[in-house]
């Protein structure tokens, strides 16, 4: 198949090149390569892989490409609360109008696959779960903007759209911003982990299970056409103190609580996944081999920050 990936070259799209290159398919990435190109470099020698550098904003980016590919995945966007409150505008033109120019503009016969977040869920009370029914609360910029993206999908015809947990892992494009992957990274560089609102639920997914589930989508398109998938492990929702409790299980750290401060991101909720694993789907990466790879990636950044800026 011809896979057109935007936002290629950053945390998820980086390893999801590798994944379907290894398959066989033909691979374009748009990129703009805010983050570098480096992550991508170890494809360049592949036949199957392209890469334009562009900015999705621009329809010129994308337009020539978007006839050719049978498989669309718009992973470009601003990621995390912190970046969108810095770059409202930019916000709303890279994760929504970009969106909205695509969704007008594919073929209803083209897949497409689109990432939203389950942080749109916001905050949940009295320990009740999420599903795909549940209703949305964003609480941030960030999580606004990938809602109203995935409304526009969702009244596309060829769609599917994936609301996202807390991802972690290493990735040719590292990220230490992420909650997981942060934690590591605090726990092994200064032995000491500070932690707000530490009973606050999030759900994980290992990078590599992401990449899985956008795989089990497009081999089993025609149950999952059209639909919404949470994509989360849900063996491993759990607070913030249960992940740094889980965390000290590799690595010996201090765990301080600061619950006279606060936490800019409330976000604080269970979620569950069921809706996809009854179609079949698994998640073969739990929380222990993550932060084992984590480690060992740890052990090579001497660069104190990976993070989106």
């Amino acid at each position: 198949m011809n896979i057109l990936i935007t936002g290629g070259a950053g945390y998820i799209g980086s390893e999801m090149v590798g994944h379907f290159l290894n398959q066989g398919h033909k691979v374009h990435v748009v990129d703009n390569l805010l983050y570098g190109a480096e992550s991508l470099l170890g494809y360049v020698s592949n036949k199957n892989f392209e890469f334009t550098k562009g900015d999705v904003r621009l329809a010129s980016s994308v337009d020539p490409l978007l006839n050719w590919a049978d498989v669309v995945i718009p992973l470009a966007a601003l990621v995390g609360f912190p970046l969108c409150k810095r770059k409202p505008k930019e916000a709303g033109e890279i994760n929504f109008l970009s969106n909205l120019w695509l969704a007008k503009n594919k073929s209803p016969n083209q897949l497409l696959i689109y990432p939203c977040t389950n942080s749109g869920y916001g905050t949940t009370e009295n320990g009740s779960v999420c599903t795909e029914e549940s209703p949305l609360n964003p609480v941030t910029l960030y999580g606004q903007t990938k809602v109203d993206a995935e409304k526009v999908y969702q009244e596309t015809e060829g769609c599917s759209t994936v609301r996202l947990a807390t991802v972690f892992g290493p990735s040719r494009r590292p990220r230490t911003d992420l909650l997981v992957n942060n934690f590591v990274f605090k726990a092994y560089k200064e032995r000491v982990l500070v932690l707000y609102e530490s009973k606050f639920m999030r759900n994980y997914i290992h990078i590599q299970d992401v990449i899985r589930a956008f795989d089990f989508l497009i081999k089993n398109w025609d149950k999952c056409c059209n639909e919404t998938y949470n994509v989360g492990n849900d063996a491993i929702n759990m607070n913030k103190m249960e992940l740094a409790e889980k965390i000290q299980t590799h690595l010996p750290f201090e765990i301080i609580q600061a619950e006279f401060n606060s936490d800019p991101d409330v976000r604080d909720y269970i979620v569950s996944s069921q809706k996809l694993y009854d179609l079949g789907f698994a998640c073969e990466y739990d929380l222990d081999v993550g932060i084992q790879q984590l480690i060992k990636g740890y052990r090579l950044i001497d660069s104190p920050w990976y993070a989106n800026y």
